[in-house]
């Protein structure tokens, strides 16, 4: 695909980032389109994975108590063997959410959701058990979500 983007296709994507579930016909009017055209740009976006999937945002505190975790992991050695083991190791933790490589002081930033601060020691030492690496990790824990949105995408390109 052609990787240029006109208005339309990101008015498409920041409408379906906030609201997946929009009918086809209100998106088409929403970005100033016929449903069939807004389609097949949907389609094509899609294809070039652009648009990798649609999901639901979960209400955690309706589920019930759980506590969210951002933590830095430093890793011990920075041979390309070692960040592989340790995204290997992270790939099979359900509880970790997010993980990102970062540049700065540490190798990474996880995102972690346990149903307690217990829970989330054990995982933290079952990682450090795993021989994954972990030199030492800071975890903060959050105490209330202040914004959580999708990018602007009209901000970026």
């Amino acid at each position: 695909m052609d990787n240029r983007l006109d208005d339309r296709d990101i008015a498409i994507l920041a409408t379906l980032c906030r609201e997946g579930r929009i009918a086809k016909t209100e998106l088409a009017a929403r970005v100033n389109l016929s449903p069939t055209p807004c389609w097949e740009r949907m389609k094509r976006l899609e294809k070039a994975g652009l648009i990798r999937g649609y999901r639901a945002e979960i209400d955690l505190e309706a589920l019930g108590p759980h506590v969210q975790v951002f933590v830095t992991v430093e890793l011990e050695s920075h041979r390309a063997e070692s960040f592989q083991l340790f995204e290997r190791t992270v790939a099979r933790m359900q509880a970790v959410t997010g993980c990102w490589a970062i540049g700065g002081g540490y190798d990474y930033l996880m995102q972690v959701v346990t149903e307690d601060v217990a829970s989330f020691q054990a995982l933290m030492d079952g990682l450090l058990e795993s021989r994954a690496g972990v030199r030492r990790y800071y975890s903060y824990i959050v105490t209330k979500p202040v914004k959580d949105l999708p990018p602007a995408l009209g901000l970026l390109g």
